[in-house]
């Protein structure tokens, strides 16, 4: 199989060392040798954390009887620490996050967690003994499980919990049940209802079909009604999915969202065979969670007792944004706010990161600081 091209940037890069070292031949390298090694390398160079403060560390903690492999990021340990909760439930961010990262590291200390059966946790253990613990409490209880580790690691009060997609449903259920661990959680890609948020997309995926008269994507949609049903196994939820993409409601104006799926391939902290595990992962959870879906709804949710803060992709049809900002006009919490991104679908943090970063620099770290977990900023 051909791989495709390293990105332009990086092929410029690769030929001025190239160029350097012109004088001397470089033997061929093996027919088998990883075509982004170098792209890689240069990545992790840029990516080093260099100040004397700082920590940067990847290791496995035992957690849930498992273990589970973290990356700790940061150029001042005394910054707030920040556990990003990932999607799919086997979608690990930790392979992309080289993309929009490195500036959050600034202002907190990055904790990117592949979450049971996701990439090299996958890999750390036994699939089919892992396979029967897979349900959401199980990872619930992971989450707080390993919030407690951190909190104890690096000598914080709390955390800031940022939840992505699927994550947004562990971080949820964490602030109702466990809100004194929490300075504020942070939803990106927030799910509410599963059986509501899918019928939204369809509809919109749909109608946009129709509009366009996409003959293919009016018959494959159609062929689900009535969606979602009572189960979106069995691929019911990929087949909504494919034309949600290609109507630009995963990623804004955008077809396909391979640019994230590709950023894979430059990650420093992952191989070949640790992004082949996410595919592994998925097929060993996906079902799982979906058996589950329809008990998830956080819509009744009237109160909340730690800090929330949403961002909300104008044009997020994965997991739709208007629910989420009906519920948060009414939720009470100790703080709460709503931040649009007028340019993003689901993907903000790389859709429109410096838009994210701020959000989180000037709307959560505040809270943290507040409650003595990092100092104040400096003018």
């Amino acid at each position: 199989m051909r791989l495709p091209p390293i990105p332009s940037l990086l092929l410029m890069l690769l030929a001025g060392l190239a160029a350097a070292g012109a004088s001397a031949a470089a033997p061929a390298p093996p027919a088998d040798a990883d075509p982004y090694a170098e792209a890689r390398a240069i990545i992790a160079n840029l990516q080093r954390v260099v100040a004397p403060g700082g920590v940067q560390e990847q290791r496995t903690v035992r957690i849930g009887g498992i273990d589970q492999w973290i990356s700790v990021r940061g150029n001042d340990r005394d910054n707030p620490i920040l556990l990003y909760l990932h999607g799919g439930p086997a979608s690990p961010m930790m392979p992309a996050s080289w993309t929009f990262q490195r500036p959050w590291e600034d202002y907190f200390t990055v904790v990117q967690w592949d979450q049971r059966a996701a990439g090299r946790t996958y890999r750390a253990n036994d699939p089919d003994a892992v396979a029967p613990t897979i349900a959401i409490d199980r990872y619930v209880a992971d989450t707080i499980e390993l919030i407690d580790h951190l909190r104890t690691a690096y000598g914080k009060r709390k955390v800031v919990l940022v939840g992505h997609s699927w994550g947004t449903v562990l971080g949820m259920r964490v602030l109702v049940e466990r809100p004194d661990l929490l300075h504020a959680y942070v939803g990106i890609g927030q799910v509410m209802h599963p059986q509501a948020d899918e019928a939204i997309g369809y509809r919109y995926a749909l109608d946009r079909a129709r509009a366009e008269g996409n003959r293919e994507a009016i018959a494959e949609l159609e062929a689900l009604a009535p969606y979602p049903g009572d189960d979106l196994r069995n691929g019911r939820i990929d087949a909504q999915r494919k034309w949600v993409i290609h109507y630009g409601g995963h990623s804004a104006y955008r077809d396909s969202s391979d640019y994230f799926f590709r950023a894979q391939r430059l990650s420093p902290d992952y191989d070949a065979d640790d992004r082949r595990a996410i595919a592994a992962g998925s097929a060993l959870t996906l079902d799982r969670i979906f058996g589950e879906w329809p008990t998830v709804d956080f819509t009744g949710i009237r109160r909340v007792e730690a800090p929330v803060v949403m961002l909300i992709g104008r044009h997020d049809y994965t997991t739709p944004s208007q629910p989420v900002a009906d519920w948060l006009a009414t939720v009470e919490a100790p703080y709460k706010h709503g931040a649009w991104f007028e340019q993003s679908a689901h993907f903000a943090p790389i859709e429109e990161p410096g838009r994210t970063l701020m959000t989180l620099v000037r709307r959560v770290r505040p809270l943290a600081v507040d409650a003595g977990d990092g100092a104040a900023l400096e003018d």
